[in-house]
C-alpha cells in the first residue's frame, strides 16, 4: 500500500492502477475528472487538517483527518470552515468508479463513464459529461448537469436541479422544496420521472419526441406547449396534462404537491442537421395509456 500525508500544497501521480476512487472532505472544493494516464492527486490549498491519500489494490482512498466522523462534527465544522477549507483535483481514469463526500462546498465531476456517487450536505454538485448510472445527492444546494448520459439520479431537500444538453435515458429528478428545470431529447427509450413537494417544474422536449406523458399538480397550475397532443384537465383533485407526443413509447412524467409543471416545446432537429451515420428509425409499438406502469 503507497501512502502520503498532505500538510502542504502539494502534487501526487499514482504509479499502479486505479480502478475506484472514494473521496470524504470536509469542508472545501473538490474537483474529479476522468482523464487517461496514471491517477493525479493535486491538493492547492491545505486547512488546519491534512489530506491522507491511500491507494491500495486499485483502490484510491482520499480523506481529511477527522472525516470518519464528520456527521457530528457538522455545526463545528461549520463555524472553523476557513481554518480547515481545502482545494483538491484528482484525475483517474475514465472507467473509474467513483464515490465523492463533502460536507460543505463544491464538486465538480467531468469526464467520468462508469458509476458516480456524489454527496454534499451543503453546497453544490456539478456534472460535466459523465455517463453510465450517476447520482447525485444534496440536502441544501443545486444540481447542475450538462452533457449527462445513461441513468441520472438527483436528490436535494432545498435546491434546484438542471438538467441540459443530455442524452439521458433515465432521469429521476427529486426535491423537497425547490425547483427542477430540464432540457429533454424526447427519445423514445426515454424514462424520465420528476417529483417535487414545494416546487415549479419545467421540461422541455423536441416537437417530434416520442413520449408517453403524464403532469400532474395538487395545488397548481399545469400547462403544455402540445395543446392538440395532449389534454388538459383541472378538477378538485387537481390539474393534469396526458397523453402522447408521437408513439409514445418513452415516459415522461412530472407531479408536483404544490407548484406549477410547465412542458415546453423546441424545434425538432432538421434533416439537414442529422448525422448521416444515424440509423433510421424504427416505427414504435402501439400506444400505450401514460397512467400504466407508473410508479
Amino acid at each position: 500500500m503507497a501512502s502520503w500525508t498532505i500538510h502542504e500544497p502539494s502534487k501526487i501521480t499514482c504509479a499502479a492502477d486505479v480502478r475506484r476512487l472514494e473521496v470524504s472532505l470536509l469542508v472545501g472544493r473538490l474537483t474529479v475528472i476522468g482523464a487517461d494516464g496514471p491517477a493525479r492527486i493535486e491538493v492547492s490549498k491545505v486547512g488546519g487538517r491534512a489530506v491522507q491519500v491511500e491507494l491500495e489494490g486499485g483502490v484510491l482512498r482520499v480523506r481529511q483527518e477527522g472525516g470518519s466522523a464528520w456527521l457530528g462534527l457538522l455545526s463545528w465544522i461549520m463555524q472553523l470552515a476557513k481554518r480547515i477549507a481545502v482545494d483538491v483535483s484528482i484525475a483517474v481514469p475514465p472507467a473509474s468508479r467513483v464515490t465523492l463526500g463533502l460536507i460543505s462546498g463544491r464538486v465538480i465531476a467531468s469526464g467520468l463513464r462508469e458509476r458516480t456517487d456524489v454527496d454534499v450536505t451543503a453546497g453544490s454538485i456539478t456534472l460535466m459529461g459523465v455517463g453510465g448510472l450517476t447520482r447525485a445527492n444534496l440536502v441544501s444546494g443545486p444540481v447542475e448537469a450538462v452533457g449527462v448520459a445513461g441513468e441520472l439520479i438527483m436528490d436535494t431537500v432545498s435546491g434546484e436541479l438542471i438538467l441540459a444538453d443530455s442524452p439521458v435515458t433515465t432521469v429521476r429528478g427529486t426535491t423537497v422544496s425547490g425547483s427542477i428545470t430540464c432540457d429533454l431529447d424526447g427519445a423514445a427509450d426515454s424514462d424520465i420521472r420528476l417529483d417535487t413537494t414545494s416546487g415549479s417544474i419545467t421540461a422541455r422536449v423536441p416537437e417530434d419526441s416520442d413520449l408517453a406523458i403524464e403532469l400532474r399538480a395538487l395545488a397548481g397550475q399545469v400547462t403544455s406547449s402540445f395543446p392538440e397532443e395532449l389534454a388538459e384537465r383541472t378538477t378538485l383533485s387537481g390539474s393534469t396534462v396526458n397523453g402522447w407526443l408521437g408513439q409514445g413509447t418513452g415516459r415522461l412524467s412530472a407531479s408536483a404537491i404544490s407548484g406549477s409543471i410547465a412542458l415546453l416545446s423546441r424545434p425538432a432537429v432538421a434533416a439537414e442537421d442529422a448525422d448521416p451515420n444515424d440509423e433510421p428509425a424504427v416505427a414504435g409499438p402501439v400506444r400505450r395509456d401514460p397512467a400504466e406502469g407508473s410508479a
